[in-house]
């Protein structure tokens, strides 16, 4: 799956968290000064070509709506991490996380406990 530039994550934030939206509704939620409603509408667009958006049509215009949660966008966005820069290796990629975050051992036996219960 494609990463999110920062102003096309700002936009999925929107959807995510006000639900769907008309681009000139979504305008209203930026604070001044605020960005050309052109601008949002092209990016908008672009999201919905890679999938990331959807819309109904209502009268003669679109409502766009998040086609993909905040969850699944997450969960995604770590595998393509793991396969990109760790070689495919969970093991990798926890370890990296464990040595440069400074995570410690009683934090690894928790996050062990909950996926054992996961798996349960």
């Amino acid at each position: 799956m494609k990463r999110l530039t920062n102003k096309e994550k700002e936009i999925m934030d929107l959807y995510w968290q006000y639900g769907p939206m008309h681009v000139r509704e979504l305008l209203k939620h930026y604070d001044e000064p605020r960005p050309h409603f052109n601008t949002l509408s092209t990016i908008v667009r672009i999201l919905e070509g890679e999938g990331f958006i959807g819309h109904n049509q209502v009268g003669n215009s679109f409502q766009y709506y998040a086609a993909i949660s905040k969850e699944e966008y997450g969960r995604k966005s770590i595998v393509g991490i793991v396969k990109n820069y760790f070689n495919d290796s969970y093991l990798s990629a926890v370890s990296s996380f464990v040595k440069e975050e400074n995570v410690s051992v009683e934090q690894l036996r928790e996050l062990i406990d909950e996926i054992e219960k996961q798996q349960s």
